[in-house]
């Protein structure tokens, strides 16, 4: 296709080309004989004619139309279509970060070693808290959409049951963020500081604070590495560029691989007690 353009674009170029030497010839020759005749009226009369467009009769084809036609009004894009996912990945991630301190201090109270004491296994401990930090993640996305809708008038795009699974994965996958960090850290204060650190980092890093696409090219791929980035880029294909529910897969399964990551570690690292 680049080569045709090309092609066209030389075709017409040496043609316009080709005109403009023959105008310029004949310009030059027809000054030169005004200045040797002193007919510098006749001439200009002459070379004016020559520049006229030509009639309709005589005209030669030419190789481009250009034709207009109307099929309705330019409608801006809703800012609030990628601001607002933007700010729910932040502030969903943000809360399952900060719910590793509590995990942290449960455990500096013995109040985990106390439960496995007791008949509940560490596979039910480790799931009851995943579950209520993902459900309070669920309860935020809720929240935000129903806002979003009523008070903004958000668009869902064509496929709205995209949108709720890559939100109910991007739950999930902050859940098990939270729980790993509360595996990797031993004071309730450590967890706190290093889950607001990371949800500031990756949220301008990842595109909460500002559309990925419009940055460039290498800082798209940056925001790749967070799971931020996969998620704000599922939410502009479906909700900004009118993607349809296959085209947000890649995103979905970025965040399962992430959510799958975290909970491996969690899983490998968890402890009951504070040592």
């Amino acid at each position: 296709k680049r080569a045709a353009l090309y092609g066209l674009a030389n075709s017409i170029a040496s043609r316009v080309g080709a005109q403009q030497v023959v105008t310029s010839t004949v310009v030059g020759l027809l000054v030169e004989q005004g200045m040797a005749t002193g007919e510098i009226s006749d001439i200009g009369q002459i070379i004016m004619g020559s520049l006229a467009e030509p009639s309709d009769s005589s005209a030669e084809t030419s190789l481009i139309r250009l034709s207009r036609e109307k099929v309705g009004e330019v409608v801006a894009e809703q800012p609030t279509n990628y601001v607002i996912p933007g700010y729910l990945v932040m502030f969903v991630f943000f809360a399952a970060a900060q719910s590793a301190a509590i995990i942290v201090r449960e455990r500096q109270n013995n109040t985990l070693e106390r439960l496995l004491s007791s008949s509940v296994k560490q596979e039910t401990l480790l799931g009851g808290i995943f579950i209520g930090t993902a459900a309070k993640g669920v309860i935020q996305i809720v929240i935000f959409w129903t806002v979003g809708l009523l008070a903004f008038n958000m668009d869902l795009g064509i496929a709205p049951a995209g949108v709720v699974v890559l939100s109910l994965l991007m739950a999930i996958m902050s859940a098990a963020f939270g729980l790993m960090l509360a595996t990797l850290v031993k004071t309730e204060r450590a967890a706190g500081s290093i889950g607001t650190l990371a949800a500031l980092i990756m949220a301008p890093l990842g595109g909460c604070w500002w559309p990925l696409f419009i940055l460039p090219q290498w800082m798209q791929g940056l925001a790749k590495i967070t799971p931020h980035g996969w998620a704000n880029a599922g939410f502009n294909k479906l909700m900004v560029f009118g993607g349809d529910f296959n085209s947000a897969v890649p995103e979905m399964l970025a965040l399962v691989v992430f959510a799958l990551v975290f909970g491996i570690i969690a899983v490998w690292r968890f402890r009951t007690s504070a040592v």
